[in-house]
């Protein structure tokens, strides 16, 4: 589909008891399979044995019962876990995560979700100073640094090596005796915790830890390293904290039953179609939401403007995946084998809503599919602003000169996807909906964590 695409996906648990460590993981990645559907991996310890099982592939693809059981350690404690979407380095993998390697810390293991602007001269420097590297993924960069900073704590490493880091990122890490959480100073990229019968569990996302057995107690704060010690969450605030979360978050990458420091998505993209409605509203026969990300702002915007909520597009279950196909007219077909028009739309005036348009080709094919099936108007709405930037920050969002928002106007969008009306909610609409500080930069170019000097995904293959 012509969306962002996915990030990753992270999670820890460090429990006083012994749990089985595998099973919990392999349900809290399953939670998280939406944030990337490329590779996942494990990290599992008992305090002196430390496992790791990673792959190419979907969760269940990975871990199947026999890769599972390879886990099980009948003591183990803590473990991390990670799926993920390639933002930095090519889907190899080697590139998989947990990284792990051999350090004054012991074994150390990493999973990292979001991206280093700075990564490129940080691993040249390494370089020079002769260290070497196992993969192409910005994440190796901070584990070498924390190699470097053996004499001291892991949580005291980690506090030190952010200040070398500039980006949006969560991570966590761990070695044989315990699990540390940490979030960038902006707190771009997201991490909840949770509160285990003895223990605590990290996750990108709060659903996720409820599947684990734990219960959402709060998120990192930006900036902020948090660990267990002795039973015990104990934490630092390793830097001033100047929080700028990804707006994308609510308006479509986390799960609609995820909180992200304390507000539900689902909540804000309700929210913002009520916005959506108050800023372009359209005279109309009924709301019809692009399934499935744009549900939650139809359910907003026909709440506000009093008009039915109808099933007016179908939504294939089975369909899979859309990876590239050959020819244009086979990309077509893919998107109608995903997405088909039901009777609902006949002669009506249909509000379409969406969380947003990248390219404009989905778009384009679901507005003529709609007047195809009868639809005698089609006002498309999108509950967030025109994506005219990159992201730099672990969205692929494509790159600048794919966005259709960066080379053509709002009227010059709505002639090329065919509606007869277009409107894009304001970045003052997703704040009011989101209800605190955000980073907008993919729709305005003010990006709060920097940009890096060279943004393209494979750089750290170029030596």
């Amino acid at each position: 589909m012509d969306k962002p695409q996915e990030e990753c996906g992270v999670l820890g648990i460090y429990s006083q008891e012994p749990l089985d460590i595998p099973g919990l993981l392999h349900l809290g990645l399953l939670a998280l399979q939406h944030r990337g559907q490329e590779a996942a991996g494990m990290a599992v310890s008992d305090g002196k044995e430390f496992l790791v099982e990673k792959d190419l592939g979907l969760v269940n693809q990975v871990f199947t019962e026999e890769r599972l059981s390879r886990l099980r350690l009948p003591e183990a404690r803590l473990g991390l876990a990670h799926t993920r979407y390639s933002t930095t380095g090519s889907n190899l993998r080697f590139n998989a995560q947990p990284l792990t390697a051999r350090t004054a810390h012991g074994v150390l293991a990493i999973a990292h979700n979001g991206n280093f602007t700075n990564a490129k001269p940080l691993r040249d420097r390494l370089l020079r100073e002769g260290a070497t590297f196992q993969s192409t993924s910005d994440t190796e960069v901070m584990l070498l640094l924390l190699a470097r900073l053996g004499h001291l704590s892991l949580p005291e490493a980690a506090a030190e090596a952010m200040k070398a880091l500039e980006g949006g990122y969560s991570i966590l890490l761990m070695d044989r005796r315990t699990v540390v959480a940490l979030r960038d100073p902006h707190g771009v990229r997201p991490l909840a915790i949770g509160r285990l019968p003895k223990g605590y569990a990290f996750a990108s996302e709060s659903p996720a830890l409820e599947l684990m057995g734990a219960r959402y107690i709060r998120d990192v704060r930006p900036g902020e390293v948090v660990w267990v010690e002795e039973g015990e969450l104990k934490s630092l605030q390793a830097l001033p904290p100047s929080p700028a979360p990804c707006a994308f978050e609510w308006i479509y990458f986390a799960r609609p039953d995820s909180l992200l420091d304390g507000l539900e998505a689902y909540e804000a993209r309700v929210r913002m179609g009520m916005e959506l409605f108050r800023e372009a509203p359209a005279e109309a026969d009924m709301v019809v939401p692009v399934p499935d990300s744009g549900i939650g702002a139809a359910v907003g915007y026909a709440r506000s403007s009093g008009l039915p909520l109808e099933y007016g597009l179908y939504k294939n279950p089975y369909a899979g995946r859309t990876f590239i196909q050959p020819t244009q007219a086979l990309r077509d077909l893919k998107t109608r084998l995903k997405l088909s028009p039901t009777s609902a739309v006949r002669g009506k005036r249909v509000v379409l809503i969406d969380d947003s348009i990248v390219r404009g080709t989905t778009s384009r094919h679901i507005v003529a599919m709609l007047k195809e099936a009868g639809a005698r108007e089609v006002h498309f709405r999108v509950s967030s602003p025109p994506i005219r930037f990159p992201c730099y920050y672990g969205i692929d969002t494509a790159a600048r000169k794919e966005l259709i928002a960066a080379e053509k106007s709002v009227e010059e969008i709505r002639a090329y996807i065919g509606a007869d009306t277009l409107a894009f909610l304001s970045e003052e609409g997703v704040r009011r909906a989101i209800g605190g500080p955000v980073c907008l930069a993919c729709f305005n170019g003010r990006y709060p964590a920097g940009v890096p000097v060279e943004g393209e995904k494979l750089a750290l293959e170029i030596l």
